[in-house]
């Protein structure tokens, strides 16, 4: 009896290597591809919208220096564009959408709660379309925003192209840390592509502008 009384028992660590391997952080659990289909068509959409409205407005800034033309340009270029990305993202998704279900048919994959679960995950065409052209009206009022209180012309086609650049980093950033990719390379990526594309439309109108055509 006294030998049972003076038992006593350690309690032994459970090895926490297998769990911690498990373990993940939050960060590295999450998958981003997760965030692909929406992520894709707001930043898509957002820097469209940006690029091409500012590069429309410098195109008419490079023959004419009316504040209003360029900026009426601008505008029919915000919704011939929004509704242009619309309607593209819209097709573009609903095609993707027939392929998966079509698919998810022939394998006969979904019963019960799982065909729930999956068409969850299906893509949602009327929400891409929403988010693409909501994106591009955003990026677009940028250049439209610059240009709409200034007089002088020379300084209005600088004010514009320096806060599409500041927009054109924000917006590299925002894609960069939703999508989970390096912050720096992204946006140097969309700067630079921004940058070359007013400066082309800039040159190549100025060049046909001044030309006898």
């Amino acid at each position: 009896m006294a030998a049972n009384q003076n038992d006593f028992s350690l309690p032994i660590p459970e090895d926490q290597s297998d769990q911690k391997q498990y373990q993940l952080p939050k960060e590295e659990e999450f998958d981003y591809s997760q965030r692909g289909q929406w992520l894709r068509a707001a930043v898509l959409g957002a820097n469209d919208g940006l690029v091409s409205v500012a590069s429309l407005m410098m195109g008419i800034g490079a023959v004419k220096q009316d504040a209003k033309a360029m900026i009426l340009t601008g505008f029919a270029g915000l919704v011939a564009g929004a509704c242009s990305m619309a309607i593209g993202e819209f097709v573009s998704v609903y095609s993707q959408l027939d392929v998966e279900v079509a698919q998810r048919k022939r394998e006969n994959r979904t019963v019960g709660n799982q065909e729930e679960e999956e068409k969850e995950q299906l893509p949602n065409p009327i929400q891409a379309a929403v988010a693409s052209a909501l994106a591009f009206t955003l990026g677009a009022i940028v250049p439209l925003l610059a240009a709409s209180f200034l007089g002088d012309h020379k300084t209005r086609l600088g004010v514009v192209v320096a806060a599409v650049s500041l927009a054109l980093v924000i917006f590299g950033w925002i894609g960069a840390v939703l999508g989970g990719t390096p912050v720096v390379k992204s946006c140097i990526r969309v700067v630079f592509g921004g940058l070359m594309a007013m400066a082309i439309t800039f040159g190549l109108t100025k060049l046909i502008g001044s030309s006898a055509l």
